[in-house]
């Protein structure tokens, strides 16, 4: 085939191809986003503040541990200060018997001199005196030699307690930055709502804990009446009553702003019954009641990790510090998924700390479920 044949050829189906190639399909406009629905912006939003409440409780945790580092590290050098001045005092007064040994050393054994004595009662009393000094001796040597093994102890225990606490602050500077990082979360989203989506979303989030409070009550999981606090219990109430419409902080124990667990703890310490300060910590620590027992003053945990704290009041509500952007209010007992109470003026049973009752409520979350335990009596 000649050259201009092919040519022709080649020209020829590449007319044919541009011809048969089908036409490029018409732009198809994208479906807009669909506006999300007020439920799955409450369950968003719950699970933001939930988020931010394990990162707070985990800082308080880690808080606690460092202020215990700090002060057994304040205890450590203080005891390593007195030990290194007895060490001080110690080889001064071996120093003084050592001159004391060279001033009054001879070759003449004490025998001898007894022997040679013009007064041997004298002697003797010399003698004695010089086996005491020898006891005296003896005894500082042994001092000194203790002293310095403590102090070399003292030293070794001061320096790691100083790492530990070094470890514990750098942990909170990360828990600290997590909080911020969860809370800046829950910021941009709500920035993200309209007023009135804003407002829907307080309605729907009031419908449902409603709904939860009179499904808790019909159940039959609280008593028909209230039972009467105990002395401490009605003090521990005052004084979260007294601070009612004071904002919430993470991370704070009063007296202007609080979170959930630094209002409990404060409250019991203010009625003399010093507790746990994380909300885990009360769940774990403090003995178990079942929800029919509740009398006021008592502590009603909520969330399976026992993230969040209140302080029953009566009547199926409690004071609470309930998130970030709210102040410390009377709410509903079901405001949150409940896991159980716990009782802090009185003695938990032995090993009672291990166990995690399961949930006293029907309100409980899917995947939520805990493995079922004797509730303490």
């Amino acid at each position: 085939m000649s050259g201009r044949v092919l040519r022709l050829v080649c020209t020829a189906a590449v007319a044919v191809g541009t011809v048969l190639a089908p036409l490029p399909a018409a732009a198809v406009p994208e479906p807009e986003p669909r506006e999300r629905s007020v439920a799955d912006l409450v369950t968003d939003l719950q699970g933001l503040y939930r988020e931010a409440e394990e990162a707070t409780e985990a800082y308080n945790a880690t808080e606690e541990k460092l202020k215990e580092k700090r002060a057994e590290v304040t205890r450590l050098d203080t005891q390593l200060s007195k030990a290194r001045l007895s060490l001080h005092d110690g080889r001064g007064a071996a120093g003084r018997l050592a001159r004391q040994q060279y001033q009054n050393s001879t070759d003449i054994s004490p025998y001898v001199r007894l022997l040679l004595a013009r007064d041997p009662q004298h002697a003797l009393d010399q003698g004695h005196v010089i086996g005491q000094l020898a006891r005296e001796r003896a005894v500082t040597v042994g001092r000194l030699t203790g002293t310095e093994h403590r102090a070399g102890e003292l030293a070794r225990r001061a320096r790691k307690a100083l790492d530990d606490q070094l470890t514990l602050a750098a942990r909170q500077k990360r828990e600290r930055d997590g909080v911020r990082a969860k809370l800046t979360d829950v910021e941009e989203l709500l920035a993200s709502l309209t007023a009135e989506q804003l407002t829907r979303l307080a309605e729907f989030e009031e419908k449902g804990v409603e709904k939860a409070q009179e499904e808790l009550t019909t159940s039959g999981a609280l008593a028909q009446e209230d039972h009467k606090p105990t002395p401490k219990g009605e003090t521990a109430l005052r004084y979260a009553r007294r601070q009612l419409g004071k904002p919430y902080e993470w991370g704070a124990e009063g007296p202007r702003t609080y979170d959930c667990s630094g209002l409990t703890s404060e409250a019991w310490a203010h009625a003399g019954t010093p507790i746990p300060r994380t909300s885990q910590e009360q769940w774990a620590r403090l003995p178990r009641i079942p929800l029919k027992n509740l009398r006021p003053g008592d502590l009603v945990i909520y969330f399976p990790k026992a993230t969040h704290v209140a302080m029953y009041v009566g009547r199926g509500k409690v004071i609470e510090a309930p998130r970030t952007g709210e102040r410390i209010k009377i709410s509903p007992i079901a405001a949150h998924p409940l896991l159980g109470a716990v009782r802090p003026d009185r003695r938990a049973p032995k090993g009672h700390g291990e166990r995690h009752d399961r949930p006293q409520t029907a309100r409980t979350r899917k995947g939520d479920d805990q493995p079922p335990a004797t509730e303490a009596r």
